[in-house]
């Protein structure tokens, strides 16, 4: 739809269906609490990075002064004995992780200092954002042809080099044969749809930003056909790459594959590191995994950050559009959300971060809000319209299926699966021990409902700053102000054929 309006984020909204604006709000701010906590991941990515480039790697043995007494030696012929028998052994690369780049505290109450080497890699990161989207989408596009594509040479590097281990059939058995148990579990289903809606980018405006970029007649059923298959299949390579490494893993501790697999951060910063040191040549192999990650991690950043920018420009063009306006506060929204984030590069900041990302970037948050957007274009906007658009955009008629999704699946699946989810609620938990004090699970849910609660207010809002009856009010704001753009496209198409049609007849 930004396409059609030549306009992204809460502007689109506005034009669509003014008594929806506060989804984009609402989108806009889990974007904003994405921006600041992916950025943090990336710190730590080119920490290790920097790393990868030792003589040896610092995760790889318990020799150095941040291991304790429990530390397990995967480089000894007896790792596998002090695994199965050490009732508080831990591993060389959680040690290095949790005790080295972390520091981290005993808890959210203990914040500590900040750990000065991820602040630096912090400084870095903002940096390279800044100047890679600082110009808007020219800028951006040139450095994504490097982002986007390079990152596949290192994933077909390190899936040829994962599938040649052994016990790389163990694993990617275990990915292709999931267990039947787990698929009767709701809690798999709806963490599988929060996933699908995180990686399309679906629900937060990122679509309809980029969107408003392409030429009105650019032929959306083309781009969402591709975005689909390269995203999809990307997901399903990387996970035949991570899984060959994770069953190489478990081949050389004897263990099953479930005890060595792990998800979220875990995976990246201490299973996938800790099997990369059991091989031959570990620095090669960790030096391209980090620079994946870094670089893959960049482009998830420089959607984010251009759509908060794009979003905020379009609400106020002139002010916004003068030059040097958008370096400006580009410049301000970095400076802003880096000493925002301050906090989370400290020894209890690990904490900080989880409750941002298990609350703030949540995926209820974004189900929420395609519930609305789904009855917004479907029931208010109108299903009819949005075919009639489609239609004048691309010249093809849009299937059927679309409209039952737009009308009845979409909403219904996404209200179900945010219900689920607030029945399936569990408190957050740090490494399954340490649980949170009261205050912060109360934080925790200011942030979730901070994103929400836009969506119903900002509509009460609207609805209280008109006048007339309650009917009245509601009828009007749901008429789209784009109403009449296609009638005045169309009389302006007219008046040049007009034109084309006369003037020979002059020259006669």
């Amino acid at each position: 739809m930004g396409q059609y309006t030549q306009e992204g984020g809460i502007t689109c909204w506005r034009k669509l269906c003014p008594l929806a604006e506060g989804i984009g709000y609402g989108g806009q701010l889990i974007l904003l609490y994405s921006c600041m906590t992916y950025i943090i991941i990336l710190s730590w990515a080119l920490l290790y990075l920097v790393f990868s480039f030792s003589s040896q790697l610092p995760w790889a043995n318990c020799n150095n002064y941040w291991n304790t007494d429990d530390c397990v030696d995967y480089s000894t012929k007896n790792y596998t004995f002090q695994w199965t028998n050490g009732t508080n052994s831990t591993s060389a690369a959680t040690e290095f992780w949790e005790r080295r780049v972390l520091s981290i505290s005993g808890g959210i109450e203990e914040i500590g200092s900040i750990r000065w080497e991820v602040l630096l890699c912090l400084i870095v990161m903002w940096i390279i954002c800044y100047f890679c989207i600082w110009k808007g989408v020219k800028s951006t596009g040139k450095v994504v042809y490097f982002t986007a594509t390079f990152p596949y040479l290192m994933l077909f590097i390190l899936l040829i080099r994962g599938l040649s281990l052994p016990g790389a059939l163990k694993g990617v058995v275990f990915y292709l044969l999931p267990d039947p148990s787990r698929l009767m579990d709701p809690q798999v289903w709806m963490e599988a749809g929060a996933q699908i809606f995180f990686s399309y980018s679906v629900g937060v405006g990122s679509l309809t930003v980029l969107g408003s970029y392409n030429k009105q007649n650019n032929n959306c059923y083309k781009d969402c056909l591709y975005l689909c298959l390269l995203n999809s299949g990307t997901s399903i390579v990387a996970g035949f790459a991570v899984f060959s490494v994770l069953g190489f893993m478990a081949h050389e501790q004897d263990v099953p594959i479930a005890q060595v697999a792990e998800s979220g951060p875990g995976l990246a910063f201490i299973a996938y590191p800790q099997a990369v040191a059991m091989m031959p040549l570990p620095q090669l192999w960790s030096i391209c995994f980090f620079v994946m990650l870094i670089l893959l991690g960049l482009d998830t950043q420089f959607v984010a950050m251009e759509v908060v920018m794009t979003s905020i420009i379009d609400m106020f063009p002139r002010v916004m559009r003068r030059a040097g306006r958008r370096e400006m506060f580009l410049l301000l929204f970095c400076l802003t959300c880096f000493f925002s984030q301050l906090v989370m590069v400290t020894e209890g900041g690990m904490y900080v971060f989880q409750m941002f990302d298990y609350y703030a970037c949540n995926g209820a948050c974004i189900l929420f809000l395609c519930v609305f957007e789904t009855l917004a274009l479907g029931w208010i906007f109108g299903a009819e319209r949005l075919c009639g658009i489609i239609k004048h955009m691309t010249g093809e008629r849009t299937n059927p299926f679309f409209k039952i999704c737009w009308l009845y699946l979409t909403p219904l699946v996404s209200l179900g699966t945010f219900i689920c989810s607030l029945v399936e609620y569990q408190p957050l938990t740090f490494n399954r021990w340490y649980v949170y004090p009261s205050w912060a699970y109360v934080l925790g849910w200011v942030l979730a409902l901070s994103s929400i609660l836009l969506v119903p207010g900002w509509a009460l809002y609207k609805l209280s700053a008109r006048t007339g009856t309650l009917r009245q009010r509601f009828h009007d704001l749901c008429q789209p102000v784009v109403d009449n753009l296609l009638n005045q496209k169309k009389e302006v198409e007219l008046q040049n054929m007009g034109a084309e049609f006369l003037e020979p007849l002059a020259m006669n």
